[in-house]
């Protein structure tokens, strides 16, 4: 695919002859997708489609630090529901604590935080009331 176009071949009839060529050495077999309807073909176009689709794919944050931090002390709430042991709950607690001392500290864009760190006892006690 790397030859260039000759002198006298128009663009149309030059791609079409690549196309077919690699039709023909099976370049387009198997490719993801194949066979499956396009995503998000009847959206509205958007400049940066690809942008946040890589975004997803990567699944990237674009939530500044404190609004990260809450979404991710809600998801540690919703763990210590479904914890099956005390040393489980324990280690949710630290790792939430941790990530909330961390963005108290270096947190310097978005909101500010008003965020403090879970209590380990009291958490601990209240999972033993519904889990016991």
């Amino acid at each position: 695919m790397t030859k260039r176009k000759p002198p006298g071949v128009t663009w149309d009839t030059w791609i079409d002859q690549q196309i077919r060529a690699g039709i023909e050495q099976g370049a387009f077999d198997n490719l993801p997708g194949q066979g499956k309807p396009i995503a998000d073909i009847d959206r509205p176009r958007d400049e940066l489609w690809w942008v946040k689709q890589k975004l997803r794919s990567e699944e990237v944050q674009l939530l500044p630090p404190v609004l990260a931090v809450k979404k991710e002390l809600e998801i540690a709430r919703e763990g210590i529901e479904r914890a099956s042991s005390e040393a489980q709950v324990r280690e949710i607690v630290a790792a939430i604590n941790e990530k909330i001392r961390t963005v108290n500290m270096h947190a310097t864009e978005g909101p500010p935080s008003d965020l403090m760190p879970l209590d380990e006892e009291t958490v601990v006690a209240r999972w033993s009331e519904t889990h016991g």
